[in-house]
């Protein structure tokens, strides 16, 4: 293996270094990742990740790099390998293997063929996060055929369970196998790098934040009796009134430091100042973003499930209901004062899975360089920071103290409703798109 460490596949391309092609193989490389189905429900009842982890394992190992992998459960397998040259502290890149389910009857194509269609990958896990996935791949296997590695040290991590709040993979790594990760200071993982047009302009949103999680089950417990007579302690009425008062609440606008770049960013294009008053209508300007960044200038809580009764005729002993609840750095203290309230006396809450928030400042080396490796490939674009409305294996690794982002770039269509694509039906991207964020990510990893 060659010591060069310096020269990018965009700079090879000019002479000034071997020449590679960073985009080559990350096509196949997502169609082949699609078609291993990593499905997570949940539980352990999913066909787990190893299958694909073995296929990650078995593509380093072919350009020479050793990986090990970590079992927390049968199937649930993560994957760690160490890349890259001798200069500095090492840099996190992580990927998730696993996808939530998909029901094929509801497709155009199936969702685990990786069928490429109109100019685009289809399948599930093709933006979630297979994608990002292959650029990485093929971005390694690419610069290591060359001789050509990054002059930093590179930790590359695939997680199993990021889709199940990353309890079996992301966490177990971070709290058995520390020392795999100890020395790392900063991470790169999903989700952003992503365009979106804005008033004709693309934007690149690079996640500098993200909102803590609180998925919670409510149970109510009352007194059994016949449904023909008085019962005056049903806990499916308790219940029902608490989810019905969570559903129906708005929450006030707050802005945290990471979106105040960005609204001040869409402002100065709307010819708008950014205020708290005016902040959901410079949300609108992002079209069909606006579903995720409409809900990151406040808390959320969204009720999910509901469960009460075996008979019609019998008020049940006890209801429960699961909550998604959503709360912004800084915030956490007013999000669980106001859910108290909103719950009342007679709510039971146990956490599913309770995570904290994270935001990292947007400054310093790493932005620097994802900025200039995006401009290099779209001069005309903006790039700025966001908050992410879900969770990410970030929320994890950052218990190490790491600075961490969201960059997976991918220069889309304006008119593709990308957010739309997340865990939903016909997921797909585009291949251009591929190509894109491999050719912007080796940039990347050649100045980080």
């Amino acid at each position: 293996m060659s010591d060069d460490t310096s020269t990018p596949g965009a700079d090879a391309a000019r002479g000034d270094g071997p020449v590679y092609d960073p985009a080559a193989e990350v096509v196949e490389l997502c169609r082949d990742l699609i078609r291993i189905d990593t499905s997570n429900y949940g539980d352990d009842s999913g066909p787990g990740e190893r299958k694909a982890a073995e296929h990650v394992a078995t593509l380093l190992d072919e350009v020479g790099i050793e990986s090990r992998l970590y079992e927390s459960s049968p199937g649930r397998t993560s994957l760690v390998a160490r890349w890259g040259g001798p200069e500095g502290d090492p840099l996190l890149v992580h990927g998730h293997l696993d996808v939530v389910p998909a029901a094929a009857e509801d497709w155009q194509v199936h969702p685990f063929s990786g069928e490429v269609q109109d100019g685009y990958v289809w399948g599930r896990g093709a933006v979630d996060m297979k994608d990002f996935d292959a650029m990485l791949l093929s971005v390694v296997r690419a610069r290591t055929r060359a001789g050509v590695l990054p002059k930093r040290p590179v930790v590359l991590c695939f997680t199993a369970d990021e889709e199940a709040g990353g309890h079996q993979g992301a966490e177990v790594l971070v709290e058995e196998h520390p020392d795999e990760l100890a020395d790392c200071t900063e991470a790169i993982g999903e989700v952003g790098g992503f365009s979106a047009t804005v008033r004709g302009r693309r934007v690149y949103l690079i996640e500098a934040a993200e909102k803590g999680m609180a998925w919670m089950r409510l149970t109510t417990r009352g007194r059994a009796g016949h449904g023909s007579m008085v019962n005056t302690e049903n806990a499916v009425t308790d219940l029902a009134g608490a989810v019905a008062r969570i559903g129906a609440h708005e929450w006030p606008v707050r802005l945290t430091p990471t979106m105040e770049v960005l609204l001040a960013t869409i402002g100065e294009l709307a010819g708008t100042p950014a205020t708290p008053e005016n902040a959901p209508a410079l949300v609108e300007e992002f079209g069909g973003a606006a579903r995720m960044l409409g809900n990151v200038i406040r808390n959320s809580t969204n009720p999910t499930m509901l469960s009460a009764g075996y008979k019609v005729n019998v008020v049940p002993t006890e209801a429960t209901a699961h909550v998604d609840g959503r709360f912004l750095p800084g915030f956490e203290d007013e999000f669980f004062a106001t859910l108290a309230e909103l719950t009342g006396e007679n709510v039971e809450i146990e956490f599913v899975s309770h995570q904290q928030p994270w935001e990292t400042p947007y400054d310093g080396h790493l932005v620097d360089a994802m900025t200039r490796s995006l401009l290099a490939e779209d001069p005309g674009a903006l790039v700025a920071p966001y908050l992410m409305s879900g969770g990410t294996d970030a929320k994890h690794f950052r218990k190490l103290g790491m600075r961490s982002y969201g960059f997976a770039p991918l220069r889309l269509p304006a008119d593709l409703d990308f957010t739309a694509l997340f865990h939903g039906v016909d997921e797909r991207v585009p291949v251009d798109a591929l190509e894109f964020g491999a050719r912007v990510f080796d940039r990347f990893l050649g100045d980080a």
